[in-house]
């Protein structure tokens, strides 16, 4: 099984195909076990479950603020 992809909250990520309205660019607002997310063309959130959201990565075309762990 492959080790899950660090997602942080305030990452932009492109995904390899489009949602409805044309948009490929999404904001991620929730980690967990299913992945929230938002278009960042139309602003529809969506919750997606995480394997399906990291197979579907394309790039990462931001990423959020780094989480220091204590």
């Amino acid at each position: 099984m492959a080790e899950p992809i660090a997602l942080t909250i305030g990452d932009v990520v492109e995904l390899r195909k489009t949602h409805p309205c044309g948009g490929r660019l999404w904001r991620v607002l929730r980690v967990g076990l299913d992945i929230g997310a938002e278009c960042l063309t139309c602003r529809r959130y969506v919750l997606i479950p995480r394997r399906r959201f990291e197979h579907d990565i394309k790039r990462f075309v931001e990423r959020g603020p780094e989480v220091v762990a204590l």
